[in-house]
């Protein structure tokens, strides 16, 4: 299901002013403020064979305690951390996350069929949740970055695109 563009992007808008300003992006500084939020620890961890054998590139699981966000290691840094906010647009919107025992290493399970097709079912970008978590992980950024909010990185993501800059 397709949603109008401006309607996801005024509820993408408001989540984020509820999370409060981002004088200056790092994907370290965010996770520590929705931590903080949270009132629980976040770690962020690399994606394990089983989950991105299944087609995710990013997973969010949430336990009794604790988030635990894995993110896929083969890839540029600016990928890696537009994985972990898509994953952080899920935990601001309050998505369903995938849930563990407290006590279970997550990793014990991503073998399974049951989490394998749980996995599937969020990498389609066609449904309301994706979409939120896509857009909410780019107007995170985008905010943070606006001129005089945070560093010029563009010479980064001109390097994972493959382009290269004319002096």
């Amino acid at each position: 299901m397709r949603v109008p563009y401006r309607r996801l992007r005024r509820r993408c808008e408001a989540v984020l002013q509820a999370f409060g300003p981002i004088p200056s992006f790092s994907v370290e500084t965010v996770c520590t403020r929705l931590s903080a939020l949270r009132g629980r620890p976040l770690h962020l961890l690399p994606l394990p064979e089983g989950a991105a054998a299944a087609g995710a590139c990013g997973l969010w699981l949430a336990t009794d305690a604790q988030d635990y966000i894995f993110f896929e290691q083969q890839t540029s840094r600016p990928h890696q951390e537009h994985i972990v906010l898509h994953e952080i647009g899920h935990m601001l919107f309050d998505h369903p996350g995938l849930e563990l025992l407290d006590g279970l290493l997550p990793s014990d399970r991503l073998g399974s069929p049951e989490l394998a097709r749980r996995l599937l079912a969020r990498t389609d970008y066609t449904t309301r949740q994706e979409q939120e978590a896509e857009m909410l992980a780019s107007l995170i950024r985008t905010v943070a970055t606006e001129p005089g909010h945070g560093p010029d990185e563009s010479g980064e993501w001109e390097a994972a695109l493959g382009l290269s800059r004319v002096r």
